[in-house]
């Protein structure tokens, strides 16, 4: 069965490509996680961006938060990795969009790992030219069946 985002359109912005450009980026933030690339994960980015991670830490400019993934992304991996689903988009503006993802711990062979928890990051991205970049940036851990 194919993943099917809820698309939340309230304002009549057509959303035309910018849903494929926003799921491919999501792909690529997972892909670079998963590889443990900090120069692929930080090209996602904008210069302001500010990140709060799942236990609250809270990260402001590209700068700071490539400063922390170079402490906390390197063998990250080593025993198991996420995958992430696109739950949710909602475009504020043509060129300002809230994602909704879900990120499911699995096996370095891609298997749920039950005992551990889901987070639910939370994108703000706001379109710069043709692309889409991470404005800010909140991850939650979810309770267990949350």
């Amino acid at each position: 069965m194919v993943h099917r985002p809820e698309i939340v359109d309230p304002e009549g912005v057509a959303a035309g490509d910018a849903v494929a450009a926003i799921e491919a980026l999501v792909r690529r933030l997972q892909a670079a996680q998963q590889a443990e690339n900090i120069e692929g994960f930080m090209k996602l980015f904008a210069e302001d961006s500010v990140w709060t991670t799942a236990h609250g830490k809270r990260i402001v400019g590209r700068d700071a938060i490539q400063s922390f993934t170079e402490t906390v992304l390197p063998g990250a991996m080593q025993e198991s990795t996420a995958r992430y689903d696109v739950e949710r988009i909602a475009f504020l503006r043509p060129d300002v969009a809230v994602v909704n993802v879900r990120q499911r711990p699995v096996s370095l062979a891609g298997e749920p790992l039950a005992s551990a928890p889901e987070g639910r990051p939370t994108y703000v991205l706001t379109r710069e030219g043709e692309d889409w970049l991470i404005a800010a940036a909140q991850n939650t851990q979810a309770a267990p069946n949350g």
